[in-house]
């Protein structure tokens, strides 16, 4: 039966899965274009692309989604409740507390990003803060705290980065 425990295991097995993949996949095509055109600098270009790629998308995917998005951070000071709401989430969840982030936008959405639950992030639009009550956003951010507990985040952005 699968846990929380081995549903993390699992989901950072098929991320390194995916990265070679994504390395194998892009030097393959540069070998046949390589030797298609007679021009091994594409075979090194291949080689050099695919490792900066998969490198990026582990170490900065999450700030790469973040500046994309346009959002700031949210900071003790400048919203207590949403902080407090995510730290005593955190604290029942035994996660360490992610940075949170906002983004200016009337839509209703939130989601998580980072690689671990030390470098985990939650980003809520201001739509998501201002029409849920106290409760609601709970389990909104329970939810995400859930992707960054069982590391379905580093799986999906490192997907997200590869295929864009």
């Amino acid at each position: 039966m699968a846990t929380l425990y081995t549903q993390a295991d699992r989901n950072t097995r098929l991320t390194w899965i995916y990265i070679s993949g994504f390395l194998v996949f892009v030097i393959a095509v540069g070998y046949v274009f390589a030797g298609a055109m007679g021009n091994s600098a594409i075979l090194y270009g291949a080689i050099i692309f695919s490792i900066i790629m998969s490198v990026g998308s582990y170490w900065w995917s999450d700030k790469i989604v973040l500046s994309m998005s346009k959002a700031k951070e949210l900071t003790h000071d400048s919203n207590r409740e949403i902080y407090h709401l995510v730290e005593n989430l955190c604290i029942t969840a035994g996660l360490p507390t992610p940075k949170i982030y906002i983004i200016q936008d009337p839509a209703m959405n939130a989601f998580a990003t980072g690689r671990d639950p030390e470098h985990g992030v939650i980003c809520l639009t201001t739509g998501i803060i201002e029409r849920l009550e106290k409760s609601e956003l709970e389990g909104v951010i329970a939810h995400e705290l859930s992707h960054i507990g069982n590391r379905d985040i580093l799986l999906g952005t490192v997907v997200v980065i590869l295929v864009g």
